[in-house]
């Protein structure tokens, strides 16, 4: 059972808008991983459904989240399924991403009461994403329409809340350019935790300055 409501998700997510994206077999690294980031700030996490040992690593990840890093969602993502869907809620899962929209996968979401955050890559994907009941929608591959898109479509639909993945960067540059186009989040991936021997202390570092630069977005838009 997820411990936070989706409007508490999306609270979450507004307030500390970078969302590390990532898997690991192993649980003792994913559980490091996953300390690193809570203690330099991160209260948003996204353990992706990419392998056969996602499930169990993911259900001991989220029994280690609860005892040792309680202020932190931990959620699943790369979910096509409705059965996975299920399966990674029975889990504990507190919300679930997709890098598609599957309104049946949304159904689930919406009848367990937890937050759901379908993907697009065009206008009329991500409204409709919305019309099923999205409160927050992923922009992926973020790569492929760069920050100009998302300023473009704020235009027409300036109310929605948009997490991007796929191409961002662990700079400042890269962060800046993409929330002055005016997303609410966005999801980084293996490039957050690249460099050769990376330790948990020196991702803890990366993670903290990264929730300083972006502090100044998250206090303008409250």
């Amino acid at each position: 059972m997820s411990a936070f409501t989706s409007e508490k998700i999306l609270d979450l997510v507004s307030n500390h808008p970078i969302v590390p994206v990532f898997y690991h077999p192993d649980i003792a690294h994913a559980q490091s991983i996953v300390q690193a980031c809570y203690d330099g700030g991160l209260r948003v996490f996204e353990f992706t459904n990419r392998g056969e040992m996602a499930l169990p690593v993911f259900t001991d990840l989220v029994k280690y989240v609860r005892a040792n890093c309680p202020d932190m969602a931990m959620g699943i993502g790369t979910i096509l399924t409705p059965a996975d869907t299920e399966l990674f809620l029975d889990a504990g899962a507190d919300f679930v991403v997709q890098p598609v929209t599957t309104a049946a996968v949304g159904d689930v979401c919406r009848e367990r009461g937890v937050s759901w955050v379908p993907a697009g890559s065009t206008l009329n994907e991500l409204y409709q994403a919305t019309v099923l009941g999205a409160d927050l929608v992923k922009v992926f591959p973020g790569n492929v329409v760069g920050p100009g898109f998302i300023k473009a479509i704020k235009g027409p639909m300036p109310g929605l809340k948009l997490m991007v993945t796929g191409g961002v960067e662990p700079t400042t540059d890269s962060l800046t350019a993409w929330f002055q186009a005016g997303v609410t989040a966005v999801g980084i991936g293996s490039q957050l935790f690249s460099g050769q021997n990376l330790t948990p202390e020196a991702l803890k570092e990366r993670v903290a300055s990264l929730v300083q630069h972006v502090s100044s977005f998250t206090s303008k838009s409250a």
